[in-house]
């Protein structure tokens, strides 16, 4: 089973057990998150699509971890005009575990790894 979802402004497919890497979100490390701004579920030959978002399904995530991404450098030059500049950036991260993916159609969940669950108990 998996499912389509939608957040900071991007969207991603994910199954239970899966490890992304999405916009940086305001959650401490080990929180439980619910998304519920699902487009779409699938399992095996059953598709369900929302017009925009299908109604009732949900997808839990458990926060792993937040970071930056690799450095991205920007060069800009006019040649024979004596202009360079560099610039450089990095992207906030927050690290998710999809645990439970549930919908109309069933539900599918995956064990939250050890990391997770010592980051709780501190």
């Amino acid at each position: 089973m998996y499912a389509v979802i939608k957040t900071g402004g991007k969207q991603y497919k994910v199954a239970a057990g899966d490890k992304i890497k999405v916009e940086q979100m305001p959650a401490d490390i080990g929180a439980e998150i619910t998304i519920d701004q699902v487009l779409a579920v699938g399992a095996g030959e059953q598709l369900a699509v929302g017009a925009p978002l299908v109604s009732g399904a949900t997808v839990s995530a458990t926060v792993l971890s937040h970071g930056r991404h690799d450095k991205v450098r920007i060069f800009k030059m006019r040649r024979r005009k004596h202009y360079r500049k560099q610039q450089g950036h990095r992207q906030n991260y927050t690290e998710l575990f999809v645990s439970r993916i549930a919908s109309s159609l069933g539900e599918a969940s995956a064990q939250a790894p050890a990391i997770a669950a010592a980051a709780q108990a501190q």
